[in-house]
């Protein structure tokens, strides 16, 4: 048997310990992440504390990210039996301040820092209720959601920046799924679910977001949602989304009266959003995205040393949207294979959708990005986009870098799955291909005199406000308007 532990404290640790010769390594191995134990130990026993804090693309070192982690243990090469791995003792759940975690059978769980009152049902029931009848009065506070709080990123975090620039005496908070996620100098994340993410949301003069606010909402005298939304639409969404669904239709219709404002991209955007989600008579704001100032006077920032890319290296960054009938990322591209043929690094970026289903791909030149915390800053970094029907096609050609569009799926996506506002085909600023091999192929070629005309009147119709100054123009705003008191 081999016995475990999990000490807490500001560092908290998985600590194994066993007989025999010591192991060559001890890893705890998740999907997005991975630790390696410090092995102590020579002859009759050995000690492995493994670290359950991690730091990524050389951010902070904070708790693992939620999920499963298998312990894989590679035995000493002397060792007598190495087909037969001892059992792990099994650990209840624990408490460990950064986060909560429980070891069964070799895989350990890693959970937010929830109190277990709070966790289930009747405890988020009361939560609730004392949301939905707390005392009156608002604090001088912003709450930011981006992507329900699976990552800080996109026009949330531009305008954090911002605000946090000319307004630094207003409390920022950001909710987040764990704290695993990294949040700006000097905010407050607050653990989605907790009573402290109850109580920011509830008393926050302000919220930010740019997806759905989900869960039980009660609007606080005098405060204001602003909705960001994450990107210019070419698929179709919410009551333009095929197939009649009274329920849906209702959903977005109570979503869509909680927001008091709506920024777009763009006019087209605006037209679109406030038609999809019956937002016609109040406040649209058509800024620009304040997420794609960095691409206009911003620069690589140590993005491609934080990702192990040297400075003449060719990057080509893959970034498709998710699908309705899948939950982790679609397998058009063999990311090794592309790498081997085009003699470049390729970058891998998910959806926020398939960020925690997902597994990291793996090759010799490839480097999963799901889990990057700012897509922005990777559109900085790359020489070029390949996507399928994703929003970011909209923010890559601010940067006027080539793009190209793997679209196998296209009669499919295009007739069942979603359709669009505008025939991709008629107006793409690059060329459209049906498998990796035309893929390849496209690469090789330089057709930037090809697609030179669609992509300076694509860059006119959705990239006219993204010049920059975008987040100001938002936080200028939020202050004239008094959302907030900058103090």
């Amino acid at each position: 048997m081999i016995h475990a532990r999990f000490d807490g404290g500001d560092a908290p640790t998985l600590v194994l310990s066993g007989t025999g010769p010591r192991p060559r390594a001890v890893e705890l191995a998740g999907s997005r992440a991975r630790t390696s134990a410090r092995l102590t130990g020579r002859g009759k026993t050995w000690r492995a504390v493994l670290p359950l804090t991690v730091s990524r693309w050389g951010g902070p070192v904070l708790p693992i990210p939620s999920g499963e982690y298998r312990v894989e243990i590679t035995p000493a090469a002397d060792a007598q039996d190495p087909q037969e791995a001892a059992p792990i003792e099994d650990l209840p759940l624990t408490q460990l301040g950064g986060l909560r975690a429980h070891l069964t059978g070799g895989l350990m769980t890693a959970g937010p820092p929830i109190d277990p009152a709070y966790d289930s049902g009747e405890g988020q029931d009361a939560l609730e209720r004392r949301y939905a009848t707390r005392p009156g009065g608002l604090e001088n506070a912003v709450f930011f959601e981006s992507f329900y709080g699976r990552n800080v990123s996109c026009n949330p975090l531009a305008i954090d920046r911002e605000l946090a620039r000319r307004a630094p005496r207003v409390t920022r908070y950001w909710s987040v799924v764990d704290l695993s996620v990294p949040v700006p100098d000097g905010a407050v994340p607050v653990v989605e679910g907790s009573p402290e993410w109850w109580r920011a949301r509830g008393h926050s003069r302000l919220l930010v977001i740019n997806d759905w606010l989900r869960r039980r909402f009660v609007r606080e005298r005098g405060q204001i949602v602003l909705q960001t939304w994450h990107g210019t639409p070419l698929k179709r969404l919410a009551l333009h989304r095929p197939g009649f669904d009274p329920r849906r239709m209702a959903a977005v219709l109570k979503e869509s009266r909680r927001w008091n404002v709506l920024l777009a991209q763009n006019p087209y955007a605006a037209k679109v959003l406030g038609k999809a989600y019956a937002f016609l008579t109040r406040p649209m704001w058509v800024e620009g995205y304040p997420r794609n100032d960095v691409l206009v006077h911003g620069d690589d920032d140590g993005t491609r040393e934080a990702l192990g890319i040297g400075a003449g290296e060719r990057v080509l960054l893959y970034a498709p949207t998710w699908r309705d009938d899948r939950r982790e990322i679609v397998d058009f591209v063999d990311p090794a294979a592309l790498a081997a043929a085009t003699g470049a690094v390729v970058l891998v970026r998910g959806h926020s959708r398939t960020l925690q289903p997902g597994r990291d791909a793996e090759g010799p030149r490839v480097v999963d990005v799901t889990g990057f915390p700012d897509t922005s800053r990777l559109l900085l970094a790359a020489d070029a986009l390949i996507t399928d029907y994703s929003s970011v096609m909209f923010d890559f050609s601010v940067t006027g870098k080539p793009m190209y569009f793997l679209v196998p799926d296209l009669e499919r996506y295009r007739g069942e799955l979603r359709g669009f506002y505008f025939d991709l085909a008629d107006r793409a600023p690059g060329p459209l291909v049906r498998s990796q091999e035309e893929l390849v192929a496209a690469l090789s070629r330089d057709d930037a005199d090809v697609y030179a005309d669609r992509y300076a009147v694509w860059r006119q119709t959705f990239n006219a406000r993204d010049d920059g100054h975008a987040a100001e123009r938002v936080v200028d705003r939020i202050l004239d308007q008094g959302f907030v008191d900058a103090g």
